[in-house]
């Protein structure tokens, strides 16, 4: 088997097609071993899926994140994306968390850009101005490229977050429960409209959140976690068609998705 060290693409059965994302038994210890935070870990995200982890809090989903993220190492196994392994940031990985992070001096278009800019300097920051724009008119923020975070509502500073995720064009979005913060109302609008961009561009998306009605509106496949060691007790194929929409939340086929995930989520926490 290849190592997981190695710089050169992977070539293994678990890489080949359309995977983008492979962990294969990835483990996390904390405190010299003592602590078991994630445990056999395995899963693959095909090139335009959408899957969700969920589960309980203290499970590992964020740990699991920026493991997928290159943030934090693994303790064990491996973390393949796009036939390389991941073994820190990389300009392929988007990340986006619960709060918007803008800075308050900088307009939204100046944000957009700031990963370019810090990557590849100011003259390649203004270079991408016009993509910039463009994906500012796909989130429905055209003309406000010039306000500032203070001039935006919240769904309005997510979907400006969307943009500078997506203005490096990466091969993956690592999503941290980023509506959470929201009201339920524009929560859902703005769920329909996250579906809508990664539809648009085939994204790759992988989302943690603790709503199940989230998970399933928005995946194609919900992982779920049990306790700590965080391990994935079930793997649940969301088959509703697309686009999916929130009259969907209403039907029986979607009540009996919540309620297969709700009753392993309840199994899981009183083992």
């Amino acid at each position: 088997m290849p190592s997981a060290t190695a710089a050169a693409p992977l070539s293994t059965p678990e890489t080949a097609g359309n995977v983008v994302y492979a962990l294969s038994n990835v483990g996390k210890t904390y405190a010299r071993n003592a602590v078991v935070a994630l445990e056999g870990i395995n899963l693959t995200l095909r090139r335009g899926s959408f899957s969700a982890v969920i589960g309980s809090s203290g499970c590992g989903k964020s740990t699991l994140l920026k493991i997928m993220a290159g943030l934090i190492p693994p303790s064990s196994g491996r973390v393949i994306l796009q036939g390389k392994p991941v073994t820190g940031a990389r300009r392929d990985i988007g990340m986006m968390f619960q709060q918007a992070t803008l800075f308050p001096w900088r307009t939204t278009l100046e944000n957009i850009v700031l990963p370019i800019e810090i990557r590849d300097g100011r003259d390649a920051a203004k270079a991408a101005h016009g993509r910039a724009r463009d994906l500012l008119d796909l989130v429905g923020l055209k003309g406000f490229e010039s306000n500032y975070p203070s001039e935006l509502s919240g769904g309005m500073a997510q979907r400006a977050a969307i943009c500078r995720m997506l203005i490096t064009e990466p091969a993956v979005l690592l999503l941290d429960e980023p509506f959470s913060a929201l009201d339920e109302l524009t929560r859902d609008f703005m769920n329909m409209e996250l579906q809508r961009i990664c539809t648009s561009r085939d994204a790759t998306a992988f989302l943690v959140t603790h709503s199940i009605q989230e998970a399933v509106i928005l995946s194609d496949v919900v992982y779920v976690m049990r306790p700590r060691p965080g391990r994935i007790a079930e793997v649940v194929e969301i088959d509703l068609p697309r686009p999916r929409t929130l009259d969907m939340i209403t039907t029986p086929k979607f009540g009996t998705l919540v309620e297969r995930i709700r009753s392993r989520l309840d199994k899981e926490a009183f083992k």
